[in-house]
């Protein structure tokens, strides 16, 4: 007889995980594509929306059949960057940047997004330790490209954003001590 595996986790309900505070609207001084630019790194670069948005799904996916309360979590986190993703990719048009999955340096040399700038551990400690990690170095890469573009707007949105890393840190840290 074949045996069945199957994975009663159940992601109907997951949402966001993000601080209960609205964005600023999304728009920006002027056009500029040396800030798109910056914000192409955010975007898509080693330390980026897109690089955490993939190694936690990946990390959910592995977990979910044996730790479904933290895949849960894990995916809210994911559903997060998602959304940052998207304000990122918004402000880069609105910056006259391009949206392409290249993160541009200041010379405009760009480099495509690849799945070597990911951590992938096998124990879900160390997935979670890995999570603290990336939301720590976004918040850095966040906090250096602020002081580096003269836009409110921008920062503000940085800003925002900010405080939702601020909170998955929270989050993974919580998860971990009750591992």
């Amino acid at each position: 007889m074949e045996e069945r595996k199957t994975n009663d986790c159940n992601f109907m309900n997951v949402a966001p995980i993000m601080m209960d505070l609205p964005y600023p609207p999304l728009q920006v001084k002027e056009k500029n594509p040396a800030y798109a630019n910056l914000l192409s790194v955010d975007y898509c670069g080693a330390v980026s929306e897109m690089s955490a948005i993939t190694q936690y799904i990946n990390n959910e996916n592995r977990l979910s059949c044996e730790k479904c309360e933290v895949a849960k979590t894990i995916l809210g986190i994911a559903m997060a960057e998602m959304i940052h993703l998207q304000k990122l990719g918004e402000l880069i048009v609105l910056l006259g940047g391009k949206i392409d999955f290249a993160a541009r340096n200041c010379h405009g040399e760009s480099r495509m997004w690849t799945p070597e700038y990911l951590t992938l551990p096998d124990n879900p400690g160390k997935m979670l330790v890995a999570g603290v990690e990336s939301e720590r170095d976004a918040i850095h890469q966040y906090r250096m490209h602020m002081r580096m573009m003269k836009d409110p707007y921008v920062n503000a949105t940085l800003a925002r954003i900010i405080k939702d890393e601020e909170y998955h840190i929270m989050m993974l840290q919580t998860l971990m001590k009750d591992m």
